[in-house]
């Protein structure tokens, strides 16, 4: 079983905010995929399963996404190695998809809370963002809408993204990492 988590924001003025990509990834893998909706309030997040894997998008903001992953761990006895998380990154320009198993959290706060959580050995999927020239506006930054052109963009970094997901279930990461990666 895997838990793929995508970070992100509840509410509907984050929905298109570029810290909320890891949850429009997940949003696009579960309207394709029959799913059951679990509602456990323990597990503070939008949790839904399809066959063997587990889709969440937590529902604690992203600073406090670690509650959420933590008790979905611990409840279905996960190892880290199963656990993808999704999510934006500044250090990489908009539209870069890369993947790592561990590292710094690189001031993400969703990466920070989970690394507290359950540790940092757990897949990561980056997704570029960019980032402002200003580093006063990085919270502004994370917090605004795509522009019109980066939404045009979206749906194929969207739809890679999701095929390398499904490449992680069943295939090493230095593998995934060969064929799809994008700079």
């Amino acid at each position: 079983m895997h838990l793929i988590v995508g970070l992100g924001n509840i509410g509907d003025k984050y929905q298109l905010t570029r810290h909320n990509i890891g949850f429009l990834v997940i949003d696009e893998i579960t309207k394709n995929l029959t799913t059951s909706n679990i509602n456990k309030s323990n597990f503070k997040s939008d949790l839904f399963k399809s066959g063997y894997n587990l889709y969440s998008k937590p529902k604690t903001y992203m600073n406090h996404s670690g509650e959420a992953v933590h008790s979905i761990k611990e409840y279905y006895k996960l190892e880290n190695e199963n656990i993808i998380v999704i999510h934006d990154d500044l250090d990489l320009p908009f539209g870069s998809v890369k993947f790592k198993i561990g590292g710094g959290h690189g001031g993400h706060n969703g990466l920070r809370s989970i690394d507290s959580y359950i540790g940092k050995d757990y897949i990561r999927v980056r997704i570029g963002i960019g980032k402002p020239q200003d580093k006063t506006q990085v919270a502004n930054y994370v917090l605004s809408n795509f522009s019109k052109e980066e939404l045009n963009k979206l749906e194929d970094i969207i739809s890679h993204t999701i095929k390398a997901i499904d490449a992680l279930k069943v295939e090493d990461i230095d593998v995934v990492k060969s064929k799809f990666t994008l700079k």
